[in-house]
C-alpha cells in the first residue's frame, strides 16, 4: 500500500482508535483531515472542522478530558492560534483519555521564518532557544542553552 505522508497520519489515528478528531482547514494538513473524515465515519469517529485551531484544540482537550482518545491538527502557525489553551491546559492535569496534536508545516520551505532565519542564525542573537555560536570556519553551529 502506497500513502501519501498525510494519509498516513490519517490511517495512524483510525488504527489508534481515536473517538474525536477536531481541525481548522489549512495547508498543509487540510488533507490529513479530509482522509480521517472520509474513513472516520466507518468507526464511529466524531470528526469536525472547527472555527479555528484554538477551538479544535479545545475540542479535543474536552474530548480527552472527559475519557475519550482524540487529536487535532494543525498548520505550523496555527499552534499560535491555540497558544492560549495549548500552555494552560497542563495546569489543569486530569486527562484521562489520549490526546495528540499534530503539527504540519510544508516541507518545501525552512521551519523558520524569513524574520527569525534573518535576525536569529545571521546575527547570532539571543533568542528563546539559547545563544547561537556559529563561525563561518566551524562545519557545525553550536547551540549553548
Amino acid at each position: 500500500m502506497l500513502l501519501s505522508g498525510n494519509e498516513a497520519i490519517a490511517r495512524g489515528v483510525l488504527e489508534a482508535g481515536v473517538d474525536v478528531a477536531a481541525a481548522y482547514p489549512g495547508t498543509p494538513s487540510t488533507e490529513i483531515m479530509e482522509n480521517i473524515a472520509l474513513f472516520g465515519k466507518e468507526t464511529g469517529m466524531h470528526a469536525e472542522w472547527s472555527i479555528n485551531e484554538k477551538i479544535a484544540f479545545e475540542v479535543a482537550l474536552g474530548a480527552a478530558w472527559s475519557g475519550l482518545r482524540s487529536f487535532t491538527v494543525a498548520k505550523h502557525v496555527g499552534l499560535n492560534v491555540a497558544a492560549d489553551p495549548f500552555f494552560t491546559a497542563a495546569l489543569f492535569g486530569g486527562m484521562k483519555g489520549g490526546f495528540v496534536m499534530c503539527i504540519a508545516d510544508d516541507h518545501c520551505k525552512p521551519l523558520m521564518t524569513a524574520w527569525r532565519q534573518k535576525n536569529v542564525c545571521s546575527c547570532g542573537t539571543r533568542n528563546l532557544y539559547g545563544t547561537l555560536n556559529a563561525t563561518r570556519s566551524s562545519r557545525y553551529g553550536k547551540i549553548r542553552l
